[in-house]
């Protein structure tokens, strides 16, 4: 299987993992002009960013390091009224097993927050074909999910750079290219008897 996302038309070697959670806090409702009366779940949800922001990350010889994006922040209702609700969604990129950086993540956060797993996938590691340009990607890629396809192979024109931006776009020039390149890479494992027609 050839997976196209975009690699800027070179073969990647390696692609991170993730972890999407959505963490959330609890509080009790009051005046703002008695906040001692209330419990702010917003400031419990801040402490526990605080400690999650604080949380070493690893980084893998090829694959680099981790990143964590906290992608979502909701609480409240007033800005009068102590909040009894807070919660935010939080991507990781992993370069290691997502259950292990979950056993992280949960002990980075501690007590007084809940953690619900939304989405999680391992790194991925592909192979080299002699005669391409490879890179590695810092996204996670669909290959772990594509399992029942063989041989997994990732190369797309584009820039991942340019993903979810105003500017969104892949040049034309850049389609025609991968199509020649997939039409070599797959004459490529013909050759090597990696392919059936």
């Amino acid at each position: 299987m050839i997976n196209g996302e975009p690699t800027e038309n070179r073969l990647a070697l390696g692609s991170k993992g993730a972890l999407r959670f959505r963490i959330t806090a609890a509080g009790r409702p009051a005046h703002s002009a008695y906040p001692e009366r209330g419990e702010s779940a917003v400031e419990k949800l801040l402490d526990a960013l605080s400690r999650l922001r604080a949380m070493p990350l690893r980084t893998h010889g090829r694959l680099g390091p981790e990143s964590l994006n906290i992608g979502t922040l909701s609480g409240g209702t007033a800005a009068n009224i102590v909040p009894d609700r807070a919660e935010a969604e939080v991507m990781m990129r992993c370069v290691g097993p997502a259950s292990e950086t979950e056993t992280r993540v949960r002990l980075a956060l501690g007590d007084g927050v809940g953690i619900e797993t939304l989405f999680s996938c391992e790194p991925a590691f592909m192979e080299a074909v002699e005669g391409f340009e490879t890179t590695v990607v810092s996204y996670t890629t669909d290959i772990p999910l594509l399992n029942r396809w063989g041989r997994p192979l990732l190369l797309g024109p584009g820039s991942i750079l340019d993903a979810h931006a105003p500017h969104e776009s892949v040049a034309k020039s850049e389609l025609e290219e991968s199509v020649s390149l997939y039409l070599r890479l797959i004459a490529r494992l013909r050759e090597s008897g990696e392919a059936r027609p």
